[in-house]
């Protein structure tokens, strides 16, 4: 069968590709020029929302996408059609791309990374990890007892983060993956399960099920990907295949009237399952992949909701199958209506050109108003965040009046004032009083000294909510998952200074942070506190990941009412008065 590459590279595979040439040359001591290049054509092709390679297949000019060049838009040509970049591999002769796995760690960077491979020969985290155990990095300049005791903490980390992948490439993956699926012979259904379809904030490998017909070629297809590097095993009804990004990526075929019940076993948790079969066999039933028995008799297996019928329970979301009390909720009639996509109002996080963002002002509001939002805020960061051009008062002062301008010639959107202002470590604002007052909304970040001590990082953050213009905590705990852990926080003390005060939390959607958490998410619902949610765009296509935002909105419980931009403008601004 012809492989039609074109249509099967997925934006993943390419951002992937980008990030590591961006990475080698970081090692290599490349041009910062060059290097920042790649990182951005990775950010824009792992962000956008259409497949790379149907613009590809539509002759479409790559070189007028965001920070897409005429040279890295014939990159993006070579990787679609032939799933690999010449370029890099050339790289990798000389500087092996397992190094990457090392500047993952806390402490180590490139400079230091290209100094282990040189001195030591180590080139991945197990040889690190041998090196620590024998005392060999000590005799390395640089590597003090300070340095060497972060990495013995954070390997085991490191090591799990090798193992799994973020939800935003598991769904560009699964996305393109069962795109090409079903467009094979007979194929009915085609869809993603696992951790996957539970929106976990990591995924472990991609579970694929599908119902076809008895000849289809959905199989050969599926081996024939061009992501694949290695075919694990071929069957009639199940294959296995690792892609190039070492994801791992089962099929099954299922049969039509046992759909339900395999996309509820394969969906998971364990947990949650292990729970309904107890459930089932109370009654005198059996449920497994293949659907519910009683005897021998198939008594449902079609869809999930008749399996849960059968047990006496409503449907369960996937995202609330962690056997974490859901299925008590759905007992008693308790389970919480889920906050969805369509809810949202309004974006209240996104920066613009005037500090690290790469759209203007206008073409922010225009791609809010293209969604149907009501309303965003505009949150450039504030002046002592140097790096990524941060405002200062006169700057900021230039924006509102230019937001004011916008606001006058703009209807069914309305643009608010505000600004990511830095938490400065001893609990102060990064602007006066002054300046906090003429904002619409205040919101407030840390970004600077993560390493404090849990008691006085804790005390910093309600510090700053003292200041009666303080607003939304951004991206509360400070981490980018697979790469930073939080920073040493007590959230549930946070949450009851943010509940006492009138202050809100954010749920990051930006698909690195995804913070709050999951849990918090709940901790948060327990104690009253109100969420946002918020895309922190950068780019105008980045406001389409509020749908990550949402999703783990949704594993945390949250309905609509916990949500703060669900609401209208005038029940959000009524809500954002501090009493």
């Amino acid at each position: 069968m012809k492989r039609d590459r074109v249509s099967s590279v997925g934006n993943a595979q390419i951002a992937e590709i980008f990030n590591t040439m961006a990475s080698i040359l970081d090692i290599e001591g490349a041009n910062p020029f060059r290097i920042r290049a790649y990182r951005t054509a990775a950010y824009t092709v792992g962000n956008l929302p259409q497949n790379v390679s149907e613009l590809v297949k539509g002759n479409a000019d790559l070189s007028e996408l965001p920070g897409i060049g005429k040279d890295l838009a014939d990159k993006i040509q070579e990787i679609v059609k032939t799933g690999t970049l010449s370029q890099l591999k050339k790289l990798e002769r000389k500087t092996p791309s397992s190094l990457l796995e090392l500047m993952r760690m806390p402490g180590l960077g490139p400079k230091r990374v290209k100094v282990l491979y040189h001195d030591l020969g180590i080139k991945d985290l197990a040889s690190l990890k041998s090196a620590l155990e024998n005392g060999k990095i000590i005799e390395v300049p640089g590597f003090g007892k300070k340095t060497l005791q972060t990495l013995r903490e954070q390997i085991g980390k490191a090591e799990e983060w090798e193992k799994r992948v973020k939800l935003s490439v598991a769904d560009s993956i699964a996305a393109s993956m069962t795109d090409y699926l079903s467009q094979a012979n007979g194929v009915r259904e085609c869809v993603a399960a696992g951790s996957y379809r539970r929106r976990k904030e990591t995924v472990g490998d991609l579970d694929i099920l599908a119902t076809c017909t008895r000849h289809s070629d959905v199989m050969d297809k599926f081996v024939h990907y061009d992501g694949v590097a290695r075919v694990m095993s071929q069957g009639s009804t199940r294959s296995t295949v690792i892609l190039s990004t070492g994801l791992q990526v089962d099929l099954r075929v299922v049969p039509q009237e046992s759909y339900g019940a395999a996309l509820l076993y394969f969906t998971g948790s364990k947990p949650h399952n292990i729970v309904l079969r107890k459930m089932a066999l109370s009654r005198g039933l059996k449920i497994n992949e293949y659907g519910v028995f009683k005897g021998e008799k198939r008594v449902a297996g079609r869809t999930e909701e008749e399996i849960y019928a059968k047990l006496g329970l409503p449907y369960i979301e996937p995202e609330l199958r962690e056997d974490q009390g859901e299925i008590e909720a759905a007992r008693s009639g308790s389970l919480p209506v889920l906050v969805e996509l369509e809810d949202m109002r309004g974006d209240l996080h996104m920066h613009t050109t005037e500090s690290d963002g790469k759209s203007t002002l206008e073409e922010m509001a225009s791609a809010a108003k293209a969604r149907g939002y009501k309303y965003i805020a505009i949150t450039d960061h504030s002046q002592r965040l140097g790096m990524a051009r941060g405002l200062d008062i006169k700057r900021l002062r230039k924006q509102m009046a230019a937001i004011d301008k916008l606001n006058a010639g703009l209807k069914g959107l309305v643009v608010l004032k505000s600004s990511e202002v830095d938490i400065l470590e001893d609990g102060t604002l990064d602007f006066p009083t002054e300046v906090l007052v003429d904002l619409d909304i205040v919101t407030c970040s840390v970004h600077s000294q993560f390493k404090l001590p849990r008691e006085r990082q804790t005390d910093r953050i309600i510090r700053a909510m003292d200041n009666p213009y303080f607003n939304i905590l951004a991206h509360p705990t400070g981490r980018l998952i697979n790469q930073r852990p939080s920073y040493d926080v007590d959230m549930e003390r946070v949450l009851r200074a943010a509940k006492e005060r009138g202050c809100f939390v954010e749920l990051n959607a930006y698909p690195d942070r995804l913070d709050l958490n999951d849990v918090y998410c709940r901790m948060a619902k327990n104690l009253g506190v109100k969420v946002t949610i918020g895309t922190d765009a950068h780019v105008t296509h980045d406001l389409d990941v509020m749908r990550y935002g949402v999703w783990q909105a949704r594993r945390g419980r949250l309905s609509a009412a916990d949500v703060l931009n669900t609401r209208t403008l005038t029940q959000m601004k009524k809500l954002l008065k501090r009493t």
